[in-house]
């Protein structure tokens, strides 16, 4: 049966497909997987030009992968494991982690929201103590919490991504939760 036979393939599905040559798989999982990778490594990066080259590393490793991929671990884990090692391999190069743009609360504040003027400053407010709070934390932490809210993947998943035990990922997302409760309520 076709990959496109099917009602809703999975992840995993529809990879093997790409590896026996059905490029329409691959255009499916990209379609499912793009947003949610670029926001990791925007996010991660703070640089949207550096966000697009590692976008399309990402996407070239898992295309050069293909051949080789077996279904071990989820696509979206292995996906973000490949997103992981990448963006470690360039802090490791860089040794620091590039700050904000110079004009990101002058970007943040043009950015449109239909509701009141009250909701608006109030919302934007909560939203920029979040991202003040987040960037606060270490690395590893902001990463799991990045990963279990934004990506909703389950501990185990993160622990495949990040490459730590599920105690420890769920130990970082502990810590990384008070500090932000603690920053939120202060």
């Amino acid at each position: 049966m076709a990959v496109n036979d099917l009602a809703e393939p999975t992840d995993e599905t529809l990879m093997l497909a790409y590896a026996a040559g059905d490029a329409g798989a691959f255009e499916q999982l990209y379609g499912r997987h793009r947003g949610a990778l670029y926001r990791f490594l925007m996010r991660n990066l703070r640089d949207s030009t550096l966000a697009d080259e590692f976008f399309q590393d990402v996407w070239q490793r898992v295309i050069t992968a293909r051949r080789g991929w077996k279904p071990e671990a989820a696509f979206t884990t292995w996906l973000f494991r490949i997103a992981h090692n990448r963006l470690n391999d360039h802090w490791r190069a860089s040794k620091h982690r590039p700050p904000a743009p110079e004009d990101a609360e002058e970007r943040t504040a043009r950015v449109a929201d239909p509701d009141t003027p009250e909701r608006q400053l109030s919302a934007f407010e909560q939203r920029r103590r979040l991202q003040l709070a987040l960037a606060e934390l270490p690395d590893e932490q902001r990463e799991v919490v990045q990963l279990r809210l934004e990506q909703e993947l389950s501990l185990e998943e993160i622990g495949d991504i990040t490459g730590v035990g599920r105690e420890t990922v769920k130990s970082r997302l502990r810590y990384a939760m008070d500090k932000l409760r603690a920053r939120l309520n202060e």
